[in-house]
């Protein structure tokens, strides 16, 4: 028995189709709902993977009538949309679906969802009676996941305003010729803390994507030097209030990237060290090729992160507590980090060590530039 696949999108079907079929299923495609019925009619596939949005009839009204059908009870239907929200969720179970995937897909869950979706058709009474006992507590899960992914969403929206409005008075103050120093000096600070304060709502935001799969960076092909030497340049006020010396070493690369993304991974990295650098020392950065990842290195004096907590400090709200200080800050820094950087396909680690903390980047590299480093030192 088949499996169909129904789209309204071309690229989507022949991307499903060619997937599946590398699995040795059998696939047909409908690209509208009246096709889809038509095929299940005549062909009585054993599952159905249904796009949501369509023009005429919709996903819903699909799955309505498909399970209104002879055999129509019989056959798994998994939803697939890029409508990540509750009420879509909800909807897509009150239609009789079986499984709800958000796209972008991933292809090993997809063919996860699928088998497990086939065989749940194929268990007997009882077996179906347990199995839907645990996919309803999944389904509940589900749904208080993406509850909680709209709070964070309208909390940011609601945060973002505010916060942007104080930066932007600020920089209007400052120009000012006759500030006084001492008020400068109070709206270079205000200034400092509302970009602290905009990248850690950001910082809830992506970690909340990240935990629900859909962090998805938006690639471009990012010069090395696009994205580090400009944030090292808007941390010097901050180093110079810290007593502290930032160093660098950029070998010029190239790299597939979200460069907002890797902006603010540097930025959360850089203001963590120099948060924990004692005065007259120095925060080094090094950007280096490593066979074909890009190595990227934060490197601080402080006192460290004991070596068996290493690990959980990239964990989200962990804050560490070391020789008096708090490693982790306001513990979203790090977790974003990973968050960002898994998304990209690589990896960060604290790595062992010392004296002090270093934090190691290793992102996948496309292309070498040229062997000439960015140096200050």
């Amino acid at each position: 028995m088949p499996i169909l696949v129904v789209d309204d999108n071309e690229q989507n079907r022949a991307l499903l189709q060619a997937t599946l079929e590398d699995e040795a299923y059998e696939v047909l495609v409908a690209a509208n709902g009246e096709q889809a019925l038509e095929l299940f009619e005549a062909r009585q596939p054993r599952c159905v993977l249904l796009d949501v949005r369509m023009p005429g009839m919709d996903g819903f009204e699909v799955c309505r009538r498909i399970r209104s059908l002879p055999h129509g009870s019989e056959t798994a239907i998994v939803f697939l949309t890029a409508q990540r929200d509750v009420e879509t969720f909800d909807a897509a179970q009150e239609a009789g679906g079986d499984d709800f995937l958000t796209k972008p897909l991933q292809t090993a869950e997809l063919l996860l969802r699928v088998r497990a979706a086939i065989r749940l058709h194929r268990m007997g009474a009882e077996l179906r009676e347990q199995y839907d006992l645990v996919r309803h507590q999944r389904d509940d899960l589900m749904r208080l996941h993406l509850l909680k992914e709209r709070l964070s969403s309208f909390v940011v929206h609601d945060l973002k305003n505010p916060v942007n409005a104080m930066d932007l008075r600020a920089q209007m103050a400052l120009r000012d010729p006759d500030l006084p120093e001492r008020a400068r000096n109070s709206l270079l600070k205000i200034r400092e803390e509302t970009r602290n304060l905009s990248r850690l709502i950001m910082n809830l935001l992506d970690i909340s994507k990240g935990e629900g799969g859909v962090l998805s960076p938006r690639t471009g092909m990012v010069a090395t030097e696009a994205w580090t030497e400009e944030v090292i340049s808007e941390f010097a006020p901050q180093a110079q209030a810290a007593e502290v010396k930032l160093a660098w070493d950029v070998q010029a690369l190239q790299i597939v990237g979200d460069v907002d993304l890797l902006r603010r991974v540097l930025a959360n990295l850089i203001d963590n060290a120099i948060r924990h650098a004692p005065e007259d020392s120095t925060v080094r950065i090094v950007a280096r090729a490593d066979g074909e990842h890009l190595r990227l290195e934060v490197i601080d004096e402080g006192p460290g992160i004991p070596d068996g907590l290493r690990e959980r400090v990239f964990d989200p709200y962990v804050q560490i507590q070391t020789n008096g200080t708090t490693r982790g800050g306001r513990g979203l820094g790090l977790a974003f980090c990973r968050t960002a950087v898994e998304a990209h396909g690589g990896t960060i680690v604290a790595e062992p060590g010392g004296p002090g903390a270093t934090i190691v980047v290793r992102l996948p590299l496309t292309q070498a530039g040229t062997p000439e480093s960015a140096t200050n030192d």
